[in-house]
């Protein structure tokens, strides 16, 4: 039964669909074609501005080329603090604050997505609209992020922005 209940949080999330906004944030986390994804909705003009979190440090060859690379748009990266979604959202908050953005466009993966939007709209105040990455996941992998996912919620119950 928990299984089934699970469903629409994990497996078939409430996503948005994309419209104008003032920037798009890629959250942390596997490299699960979130970037792609994000860089997509870039491409195709959505904001004009697209932030990747990196908590990953210098080691990691995906987001030095992404943060250190060339664009034809901006690109900035941050190291969210704690380095979790509520770290994320903290992040959010403050360049939303410093920018005047109203909306932003976030992207995780499908089931990170619910966690992400209850912790993000604790913290940020604005439109928030959560779009996902859908890699290929095994059997395994669901059941890991299940457990991974609902532990996150708890975890985040008493935590706050």
């Amino acid at each position: 039964m928990t299984t089934i209940a699970g469903w629409p949080v994990y497996v078939a999330p409430k996503l948005d669909q994309p419209h104008a906004a003032d920037a798009i944030v890629v959250l942390g986390g596997a490299h699960d074609g979130r970037e792609e994804v994000g860089l997509d909705l870039m491409r195709q003009g959505y904001a004009p501005r697209i932030v990747f979190s990196n908590p990953y440090g210098n080691n990691d060859k995906k987001m030095r080329s992404i943060c250190e690379g060339s664009f034809d748009f901006p690109v900035d990266c941050f190291v969210p603090s704690p380095s979790t979604t509520e770290g994320e959202g903290f992040e959010i908050e403050r360049l939303a604050r410093l920018h005047d953005w109203n909306t932003v466009i976030v992207v995780t993966f499908v089931p990170h997505i619910s966690r992400a939007r209850y912790i993000i709209s604790r913290c940020y105040s604005g439109e928030l609209l959560m779009v996902a990455s859908r890699p290929e996941l095994s059997l395994r992998t669901w059941a890991f992020n299940y457990v991974y996912q609902t532990a996150g919620y708890l975890r985040n119950l008493r935590a706050g922005c």
